[in-house]
């Protein structure tokens, strides 16, 4: 079974800026996750327009962390 297939979407990124320093952090504190970018050529980034930039992907174990982390960055 693939690791990543045990990820589930923890949140979603209002944008690219944002998924860049949610990655830094969880990097810093070696949370195990995924960023996927809601992007697409055929559609012109028509899903990131009502879907947000795109999404952080994690184990559930992780999701409060990663929610605690976004909420603090938007609060600055």
């Amino acid at each position: 079974m693939d690791v990543l297939s045990s990820y589930t979407k923890a949140c979603i990124l209002e944008h690219q800026i944002e998924a860049q320093i949610v990655d830094d952090f969880l990097k810093e504190q070696n949370i195990p996750h995924y960023i996927k970018s809601f992007y697409s050529e055929a559609y012109d980034g028509l899903f990131q327009l009502g879907s947000g930039w795109g999404a952080v992907f994690a184990p559930q174990v992780y999701h409060r962390t990663i929610q605690g982390i976004l909420s603090d960055l938007r609060k600055r």
